[in-house]
């Protein structure tokens, strides 16, 4: 499969940094195309502006919000995204990704005021995410960001399409032998793609 590998952090010695690299290895050991976009290194042009929001539902011409990255998911038969999870949300950069490159004509179409996700070329999807807080503040604030992967992303797919969320929760309180354990498990995950 080709796997667009979406990675959002700006510190290139975090352990997000880590996490995508273990992502691309275990992709490209397992025989996997991987096209690899670091959202920073890129400089993917977050901030919607008037102009912008204004052209996002004249398709086709929306495309050119960001056409490069809407290109690359489209050739992508599977997509893993790779980010923090900051003030319970994914990073403005990864969130201005969404909304330029998820667009009307693109990953839905809106019949008759209804939405329906129309990505069919993605036959995979998956995300690796590290918190601050545990689980538990996680899930009693909703955890966006694993809904944003696993029913949005979903929905633009199509509900048939396998999803993986993996989530390392307390990073404030992890231990060195934690962290290690959760890069095998991503290492495992993402080797059995």
């Amino acid at each position: 499969m080709r796997v667009m590998v979406v990675y959002a952090h700006p510190v290139e010695t975090s352990f997000n940094a880590a996490v995508f690299a273990t992502v691309k290895d275990a992709l490209t050991r397992g025989g996997h195309t991987v096209d690899a976009c670091d959202l920073y290194a890129e400089s993917f042009p977050a901030i919607m502006s008037r102009a912008d929001r204004l052209l996002y539902h004249a398709v086709p011409d929306n495309r050119a919000l960001a056409a490069p990255w809407i290109e690359r998911v489209l050739a992508a038969d599977a997509l893993a995204l790779v980010f923090p999870t900051w003030v319970f949300g994914p990073p403005a950069i990864l969130k201005g990704f969404c909304e330029k490159v998820f667009l009307p004509g693109v990953a839905f179409q809106i019949v008759d005021g209804k939405t329906r996700g129309s990505m069919r070329n993605l036959k995979r999807l998956g995300a690796v995410s590290t918190y601050g807080g545990n689980r538990l503040r996680a899930f009693l604030a909703g955890d966006p960001p694993r809904k944003l992967v696993t029913r949005a992303l979903r929905f633009y797919a199509g509900p048939a399409v396998p999803v993986s969320y993996l989530g390392c929760y307390d990073m404030n309180r992890n231990s060195e032998a934690t962290l290690k354990m959760f890069l095998e498990k991503v290492r495992s995950t993402y080797a059995a793609w």
